[in-house]
Parts: C-alpha cells; structure tokens; sequence
C-alpha cells in the first residue's frame, strides 16, 4: 500500500472518529422518524473502526438512527454532502446501490413487496459522490436553470437519503399508491423517477 493510500485511509477513519463522536454527543434516547433502534457504544466504534480499516465486523443490533434539525442524518452529517465514506452506507439488498441504512432496509423491503405482487422496481442510481454530482449538473444543467441536476453539495442523493428508480408505467402506479408506506415520497416535478426517503415523526 502506497504512502497517499495510507493517508487517505487515516483521513477516512479521522473523519469516522469525529461523525461518531458527534453522533454520541447528540443521539437522543429514541429515534424520531425513523425505522431502526441502536445504542452509541464502544462496541459500535470499535466496528466503525474496523470498517474504516476495510476488516469485517458484525452490525450493530438495535442502531438509532435519527435526523438533525435539517433533515440530514446525524451519523452522516460530519462527512459532508457527497463526501460519505461507502462504508458509512449500507446496500440495498443484493443490489450495488448504497443509502443511508435505514432508506436502503425501507427501498429493500418495498421493492421485495412490489415484486411479490408482481412488479419489478429497479434502481438506475443512489448515493451520488460529490464529484458526481458536479459532473451531472455540467451534462445536464442544473434544475433551476431548467436542467435535471440539483447544486452540487445540495443533492438529496449526496445524503444517501434519494434514490432514482426504473419504473414502468405499471411500476408508477405501484410506486404512487404504496411508496409512502415505506418513507418514500416523489418530491421533484418532472422527475417520476426520483423519489427520496422522508420517514414521518
């Protein structure tokens, strides 16, 4: 492993360090909003830290999961927009994708329950890095200016909290009766393919 492979690695586990820090300062007691429970332990930093370090490490059982007064998830706030770690993600099923852990366990169990009635729900994107995001406002305008890409570091796919889906005509109509259930909401006209996780207090 290279010097600058080494330094990056300790940046990421210093950037670890400092969100769950500031995850146990301000965790409350129960979560609000949301669909998973943890407590903030030293066995939840020590699997932090084994992550970091690219070993395997049981999940935690039982994690809160909550969001700041902005709707961004605590845990991941210290990272910055487009700039979460993969490892601070979790995957959407057997899938490639990645969202924050509680809208990936809510897309994974809505699009299981979709296809037990019949329709195929795919995922065409997720977690959007910050380099990516400026790369699509650059090919595709920004949303304002009449374009389909949000500010660069403004993105709702750059918290882990939207994902863009593969929808047929059949699937739509699944998505707008039952996507709420599950948290997810269709929150940017001309766009039916994004939806983006809301849960409810």
């Amino acid at each position: 492993m290279g010097i600058e492979a080494v330094n990056n690695r300790i940046a990421d586990i210093q950037s670890r360090i400092i969100a769950l820090q500031t995850q146990q300062a301000t965790r409350p007691t129960t979560a609000s909003g949301t669909t998973g429970t943890t407590s903030a332990s030293g066995a939840s930093f020590a699997s932090a830290l084994a992550d970091a370090m690219g070993t395997q490490s049981a999940p935690d059982a039982g994690k809160t999961y909550t969001l700041n007064s902005k709707g961004i998830p605590t845990e991941l706030a210290a990272y910055g927009n487009g700039k979460i770690p993969a490892n601070a993600l979790e995957k959407v099923g057997a899938t490639n994708h990645k969202l924050w852990a509680p809208a990936a366990q809510s897309l994974t169990r809505m699009m299981a329950d979709a296809k037990a009635q019949g329709v195929t729900i795919g995922i065409t994107d997720s977690y959007r890095p910050y380099s990516e995001q400026v790369d699509l406002a650059r090919r595709k305008g920004l949303y304002s200016q009449g374009g389909l890409a949000a500010k660069p570091g403004t993105s709702e796919h750059g918290w882990g909290m939207a994902t863009d889906l593969d929808l047929n005509a059949k699937a739509l109509t699944w998505m707008r009766a039952n996507a709420e259930k599950y948290g997810f909401v269709e929150n940017v006209p001309r766009e039916s393919w994004h939806w983006a996780y809301k849960p409810k207090s």
